[in-house]
């Protein structure tokens, strides 16, 4: 009878504890249910966020990724900060200075054949071996890569100046106007090589910049656009609608 009424205890004893298991993994599959919808929910909030120029991916992935990238969102610090000595550098050295770049080739192709010829004639009368100069060969595929890209970005931009100047569509045409009409003023103020250190110095400033206040830069840039765009509806309600429209949209319309 002992033996009897023990089993019993141990059989509702097990009872219990799968009912309390069961209800156990009731209430961490539910919780793990709530905390999915959570991450779920916040994450549609995230893309439902307001980002600049419509874009989705990170900024790094806007940026084109890998080395470039790692360079101007400064993620190693020492090549960040070489590259834009260099070009600071170079900057001063033209500008500034006021050298000229046939001037400086030669400059340092002189001093470098003198180096390695006085070195390899020395070498004999201080026991020392010769310079080892290297071979240099520019391999043929990654010239033809670069060749075979520009070309296709070349062609992509007779294009889209081909498809403006057809007068197909008006905004796309103001636009460029507007920003050839500053590149023209910008080119008054500066010589191509301030220009294009200035550009240099942007991207890699602005990218980090960015990418720090990211959301306070999206959030102002949200309600910018959304009032140019409020002034372009006006613009374009008492304006350009009052401009006659070219045979090639007529023809799109019939």
């Amino acid at each position: 009878m002992a033996e009897h009424h023990e089993h019993e205890e141990v059989k509702g004893e097990s009872l219990l504890e799968k009912i309390s298991g069961k209800i156990h993994d009731h209430d961490s599959s539910s919780s793990s249910d709530s905390d999915n919808e959570k991450t779920s929910a916040s994450d549609s909030l995230k893309s439902k966020v307001f980002r600049l120029f419509g874009r989705e991916k990170p900024i790094h992935h806007v940026l084109g990724g890998g080395k470039p990238a790692d360079v101007f969102l400064w993620r190693n610090k020492k090549i960040s900060a070489s590259t834009l000595g260099v070009a600071t550098a170079i900057w001063v050295l033209f500008e500034l200075l006021e050298y000229h770049l046939l001037t400086l080739v030669c400059h340092f192709l002189i001093l470098g054949l003198a180096v390695l010829f006085l070195w390899s004639n020395a070498s004999t009368f201080i026991n020392k071996s010769p310079p080892k100069i290297p071979q240099v060969h520019i391999p043929e595929k990654p010239v033809l890569e670069f060749a075979s890209a520009l070309r296709v970005e070349i062609n992509r931009a007779f294009a889209l100046l081909r498809d403006i100047a057809s007068g197909r569509d008006l905004k796309k045409f103001l636009s460029v106007i507007a920003g050839l009409w500053v590149f023209s003023i910008l080119g008054s103020w500066a010589n191509f090589l301030t220009l294009f250190y200035i550009a240099f110095v942007l991207l890699h400033t602005v990218p980090v910049l960015y990418e720090k206040y990211e959301d306070h830069v999206d959030s102002f840039g949200g309600k910018a656009i959304a009032e140019i765009k409020k002034q372009y509806a006006v613009f374009d309600a008492k304006v350009l609608s009052k401009i006659p429209r070219g045979p090639l949209k007529d023809k799109k319309k019939d």
